[in-house]
């Protein structure tokens, strides 16, 4: 397997396009970046997977690595709302049976629409059937569009559903940028609605300094990606780990009363004691609590930590799940 592909693979749900497994063959694929897998994404992906069981074939999500904006403004890199291993857990909890990723690079960009239906959709996936947002585009110069590909569907034999936009309450388009614009803003509430979940972080426990032990609050640190546009500040948190749901309070920052260096995702789990250096922790972020602050001395930081704490566990206590799938992501039995 190469380095390429390796980072593209778990061994069980996600697979690189140059690798995909024979059991992911022949089924129906929804096809799009799904950045942030919110309420319209799940329309198209609930409909793949309602047309697989239908026809007793796989349902895959057929997505693309690094974003695209990313790839064609590399200086401007997209805040990616979930990177492959928060995508990985949202579709499936949704039901998917796989993820296949394509690399999306000069080649890519490069290829033909024609092409990309031969070589990718007919030739690696094999597909019966593909569902597509009504605004996806995809092959050289964006010239594959819905109308395409559905002839291509009539002409070799596989269906092909577009579903159209989906909108919020206030009968507004829901789309990944008004997502990014809510966590950026520090209003995950806002996002959970749009995403009909509350926003995932996944990663693994790195070594820190300690300082959150002395503080009587020690903390599982996570580095988030580089691209993260997350507003800094104080969050109330659940963390899923190996089977296990807490409680918990965030920070995302700077540290700016010590070191004030690179932003670190640092988490106090309720009721919880034991070592979780390099294990994964799963994390829905439900309320934003306060801005990162910086403080006269330990005493004062300590106290608002405390009450940091009192704030997390009432809106905890108090949540509610948005969704069947946010039941399933963030409201996990312990």
């Amino acid at each position: 397997m190469s380095s390429q592909s390796a980072a593209f693979s778990d061994g069980s749900f996600t697979f690189p396009i140059a690798e995909v497994p024979e059991r992911l063959r022949g089924g129906v694929a929804a096809i799009g970046n799904f950045d942030g897998v919110h309420r319209g994404h799940q329309m198209v992906l609930n409909e793949a997977r309602t047309a697989a069981r239908r026809m007793g074939v796989p349902a895959v999500a057929l997505t693309f690595e690094p974003h695209p904006r990313t790839f064609f403004r590399p200086d401007q890199p997209v805040f990616r709302l979930t990177p492959p291993a928060e995508r990985a857990v949202v579709l499936s909890a949704l039901g998917l049976d796989g993820v296949v990723i394509v690399p999306f690079d000069a080649a890519l960009a490069a290829t033909e629409a024609d092409r990309f239906v031969d070589g990718i959709l007919r030739d690696r996936l094999a597909i019966r059937g593909a569902v597509v947002g009504y605004n996806f585009h995809f092959g050289k110069a964006r010239g594959g569009t819905p109308d395409f590909l559905r002839e291509r569907g009539e002409a070799d034999g596989f269906a092909v559903t577009v579903v159209e936009a989906t909108v919020d309450e206030g009968g507004e388009p829901i789309s990944s940028t008004r997502v990014r614009a809510a966590l950026e803003a520090g209003a995950p509430e806002v996002a959970a609605r749009l995403l009909g979940h509350r926003w995932l972080v996944v990663g693994e426990v790195i070594h820190g300094d300690a300082r959150g032990r002395t503080l009587g609050y020690p903390t599982a640190n996570i580095r988030l990606a580089p691209d993260c546009a997350l507003r800094h500040g104080v969050y109330a948190v659940r963390v899923a780990v190996d089977g296990q749901t807490y409680d918990g309070v965030a920070s995302y920052g700077r540290r700016p009363m010590f070191d004030d260096g690179a932003p670190l995702f640092e988490t106090f789990l309720f009721d919880f004691s034991g070592d979780l250096y390099g294990r994964k922790l799963t994390i829905s972020v439900f309320s934003f609590l306060r801005p990162e602050l910086r403080f006269d001395g330990v005493e004062g930081l300590i106290a608002q930590m405390d009450a940091d704490s009192a704030d997390a566990q009432r809106i905890l206590g108090e949540a509610e799940p948005l969704s069947d799938l946010d039941r399933m992501l963030s409201f996990r039995a312990g």
